[in-house]
């Protein structure tokens, strides 16, 4: 009982230290507080002034800028900024006003609660200890009471022992005298007196122990209820003691702490809620300026505030060149042909790039929205911590970061955020592109139906007749035949040019003036190939030394004229660059800046003997002329260094073409964007150059014979040929679904292979407009068999054999690895349809193909669609172009001639459409071909 209650003053003593402890931590938590608050509010302070004074970085110190700065409402960014500032000062300011209230009245509470605790609890102590010792006075009673009892209950046993014995002792004695006085009543009368005295003194002797042992007795009583009495009382005294004595006590020394204690902590909570009262004012001030962002409206204060720099220039006006009175676009009947033609090209084009640009529109508006849902889903992750477990240690969320799976879902996020924004601005650029690319053809349309317009009133005071038979004398008579010493397709240029005396061979001048002519606008102009049997007789027209393009052909060869130009380079024995220099001239393509890629290339090509030099230089300044018009013919630089980089560059025997085909093409394409930088000009370099402007080759040098046996000379055929076509094309024509076809729009009507179909008029060169199951709309020209065609290609058991399908397919496409999709040219000729001649006319005439040209276009032009989807963001499936390269999508005649040496022509002409400004419809690469 003594070590519980030690150990009850100890324990009261501990609370009391510990309590002191605790109030001193509070208050050195305070003061701690305190200058962190004051050093936070310091450090927020000057953070707010740092950026403050920063008003260059947001601008510099233009008059704009400085009224942004002083009007931010100006701009909501800046207007949110400078809330966000002033939010910042506010809560340096309360931040400091905490930090007096912890490190004043708070920290000083505290210490005068500390120093009335330890007070109380010494009090408390002396009055426990009091207490003890009262108690501790009342075992001690009690202990003595217990002896007490203990000694006189013994000696009361004691007396009780001894009276005991005497009665005993008695008993015997009055036993023993009964008997003998029966036996001797004879005895004499002296034996008498000694028994009645020894009777007598036991007698005493008893009744003296009865006494002694009532006394102790009593005594015994007295000891046992003094020492039960002292037992009720102590026991009494104990309970209250351990049951009320003691909680009295511990709740003194608790006196006042609780409440005290409660209110400075009731106080620094009041603080610390009127500092985040403040700090959420703060806050809602900023959510309404974030509220209030307004893109648009922000553009606009921009556009208003910089109005002289965004403001649109004035219009280019006409400059006539001394004294030229013309200033609109004149339709001459010489040029007739060429403008019907190219209005109608730019007529179907601004189609197709309309539809394009629009799918482009919805796709960029889709992306736009995925990754803004992809930015707004980061923000969530911000506040992962803040919502983390409050039991969970700082220190192990720290740790674990790098192995979260909420990071690493946080980085495969970002990285799909990334793509998703270079798909964007992949889109955005070809979004701005086709926009511009339609701006321009739509402005070139317009001039053009305004010329059309003008031209057809003055049609009526000029002969149509007269004109062409001017057009005729100047440009169909050939040039008069000539043998060279040289062989010119798969000989030595040089040598060529050295014996001909042509500074520039016949075949590149006139294939060049052909394309000037007939097919800048062409699209797909050297990326589509010709027809072979087309391209071998322009080939062997010019080897005997004519010149096959004065006349004989029309607008519809552009693709073999082209062919036959790519076809005479790439066959050249030696090539134009030597092997040695191919290797230096690739290793500076791969240069980065263009300055210094193009001197090195210039050095290089010095190197060059001049006749190969003037000849380059015509081509090259040809090929940037060409690209000029990529918003018609969809041939930019890079197209056009795709299709002419394996034909001037070789790769040599040994070394990989993958590898070397993008530093090839990336040369190509610097010679034909700096040609003028590349080659010497004509002071150094004397020579024909390449006039962007040209004219028909003039019959001057022609004789007076030649010019009159010439006049008339394919007149008939030409009229029996518009003959036939019209009278196909009257009335209703009935034509055969070769393929079958699926309307991509509501005008466009869907069959499938064999169905009959009424074709009532030519709605330009691609389609027809005609009615299938008494449904009407556009029909594709190339997915049908004319009657007339069909009648030819299909005599014979085998006509409806997929075989002659894909023949007569064939026949109505000049180039034999065309898709369906694939326009046959620019529509729209005088005559509207290819001449009967270019047709062989024998059905047994076979076409040998050369397997390696084959294969060497087939990779080009792969290459070309690869790398124009990589450089457009656009993969091979989603390419808009209307004339993809050869065999890019498993038609029926490409399967064919991937598979045979030769393929049969039917001796069918090909159907003919008619000049009409009606619109042609576009056809994407991705259109299912299904036979």
């Amino acid at each position: 009982m003594r070590w519980q209650l030690s150990e009850q003053l100890r324990c009261l003593e501990l609370q009391g230290e510990l309590r002191r402890e605790l109030l001193q931590e509070l208050a050195e938590f305070m003061r701690r507080r305190a200058e962190v608050e004051l050093e936070y509010s310091r450090g927020l302070d000057k953070l707010a002034e740092r950026f403050s004074g920063r008003g260059g970085r947001l601008g510099g110190s233009s008059r704009e800028h400085q009224s942004f700065r002083k009007e931010p409402s100006l701009l909501s960014p800046l207007h949110c900024w400078a809330v966000l500032l002033q939010q910042t000062r506010q809560q340096s300011r309360e931040s400091a006003t905490l930090s007096e209230v912890l490190a004043g009245p708070l920290a000083q509470r505290l210490s005068h609660i500390a120093e009335d605790v330890g007070r109380i609890i010494k009090k408390s102590k002396d009055l426990e200890q009091q207490l003890q010792e009262e108690l501790l006075e009342v075992v001690s009673e009690l202990q003595t009471a217990k002896k007490t009892y203990q000694v006189y209950h013994m000696e009361s046993m004691n007396a009780e022992a001894k009276l005991r014995e005497a009665e005993r002792q008695e008993e015997k004695r009055a036993g023993r005298s009964a008997a003998a006085a029966a036996a001797t009543t004879t005895t004499t009368t002296e034996a008498g007196p000694l028994r009645k005295s020894s009777l007598k003194k036991g007698g005493r002797l008893v009744e003296k122990r009865q006494a002694k042992f009532l006394e102790h007795k009593l005594k015994c009583t007295k000891a046992r209820n003094e020492y039960l009495l002292s037992l009720a009382s102590v026991n009494a005294a104990v309970s209250n003691y351990y049951l009320h004595d003691v909680m009295d006590l511990m709740d003194c020394c608790d006196t006042g702490f609780h409440l005290a204690l409660g209110q400075v902590l009731r106080s620094y909570a009041a603080a610390e809620s009127h500092t985040q009262v403040s700090q959420m004012q703060g806050l809602g001030s900023l959510e309404e300026a974030v509220e209030a962002l307004d893109p648009l409206g922000d553009k606009v204060k921009v556009l208003e505030m910089h109005a002289v720099a965004f403001c649109p220039p004035l219009r280019f006006d006409y400059h006539p060149h001394e004294g030229d009175e013309v200033a609109e676009i004149r339709l001459e009947m010489e040029l007739r042909d060429e403008i019907l033609p190219r209005a109608q090209n730019i007529q179907s084009r601004l189609d197709r790039q309309t539809i394009e640009t629009e799918e482009v529109s919805k796709t960029l508006k889709a992306t736009l929205q995925a990754l803004l849902e992809v930015m707004a889903s980061e923000d969530g992750d911000v506040l992962d911590p803040l919502q983390a477990s409050p039991s969970t240690p700082s220190t192990e969320s720290l740790k674990s970061t790098s192995s979260d799976p909420g990071t690493r879902q946080a980085g495969r996020r970002r990285g799909q955020q990334q793509e998703t924004e270079t798909f964007y601005i992949m889109k955005l650029q070809q979004y701005l592109s086709g926009r511009s690319i339609l701006a321009k053809l739509q402005a070139k349309h317009e001039k053009l139906q305004e010329a059309i317009q003008r031209g057809a009133k003055e049609e009526q005071e000029v002969s149509w007749t007269q004109c062409t038979q001017r057009k005729q004398q100047k440009s169909r008579h050939p040039r008069p035949s000539s043998q060279y010493h040289q062989k010119l397709f798969g000989g030595d240029m040089e040598k060529f040019i050295q014996s001909s005396g042509q500074p520039v061979p016949l075949v590149v001048e006139s294939c060049v003036r052909f394309i000037n002519l007939n097919g800048l606008q062409h699209e797909g102009i050297f990326r589509v190939s010709g027809a072979q049997p087309r391209v071998s007789e322009i080939r062997d027209a010019f080897e005997r030394g004519e010149d096959p393009l004065v006349e004989g052909c029309t607008a519809h060869d552009l693709d073999s004229v082209a062919g036959v130009l790519k076809l005479y380079f790439r066959s050249l024995d030696p090539p134009l660059f030597p092997l040695d220099l191919l290797r230096e001239l690739l290793a500076s393509a791969e240069l980065e800046a263009v300055a210094e890629r193009v001197e090195h290339v210039s050095r290089l090509l010095a190197q060059l003997p001049a006749p190969v030099l003037v000849v380059l230089r015509y081509l090259f300044t040809f090929l940037n002329h060409l690209a000029q018009y990529s918003d018609e013919n969809m041939m930019d630089p890079y197209n056009l260094a795709v299709c002419f980089g394996p034909t001037l560059l070789p790769v040599p025997a040994g070394q990989d073409p993958v590898a070397l085909q993008g530093r090839v093409n990336q040369l190509v394409q610097t010679l034909i964007v700096q040609p003028s930088r590349v080659f010497p000009p004509l002071t150094l370099l004397p020579g024909p150059i390449y006039e962007k402007c040209m004219a028909p080759p003039s019959s001057s040098c022609l004789g007076d014979g030649q010019l009159e046996g010439l006049v008339g000379e394919n007149e008939p055929e030409l009229e029996a040929g518009t003959l036939a076509q019209e009278d196909d094309l009257e009335g209703v024509v009935e034509a055969v679904a070769c393929f079958a076809y699926t309307g991509r729009t509501a005008q466009e009507l869907s069959f499938q292979r064999g169905d009959v179909l009424r074709l009532h008029e030519r709605a330009s060169g691609d389609w027809w407009r005609g009615e299938c199951s008494g449904a009407r709309g556009l029909i594709p020209h190339k997915y049908i068999m004319l009657p007339g065609g069909a009648e030819k290609v299909g005599q014979g058991p085998q006509a409806n054999s997929p075989e002659v399908l894909l023949a007569m397919e064939f026949v109505h496409r000049p180039e034999p690895c065309t898709p369906p999709e694939a326009p046959l040219g620019t529509p729209g000729g005088p005559s509207g349809h290819r001449r009967h001649c270019l047709v062989p006319t024998s059905p047994e005439r076979y076409v040998e193909v050369d397997k390696a040209v084959a294969q060497t276009m087939d990779s080009v032009f792969k290459e070309l669609l690869g790398k124009t989807s990589a450089r457009q963001g656009l993969g091979p499936a989603s390419t808009s172009s209307s004339s993809p390269g050869p065999c890019s999508l498993k038609s029926p005649a490409c399967g064919r001639l991937g598979k045979t040496r030769g393929f049969s022509r039917g001796s069918g002409a090909p159907a003919s459409p008619s000049a009409s400004p009606s619109a042609s419809h576009p056809q994407s690469l991705d259109s299912p071909l299904k036979h």
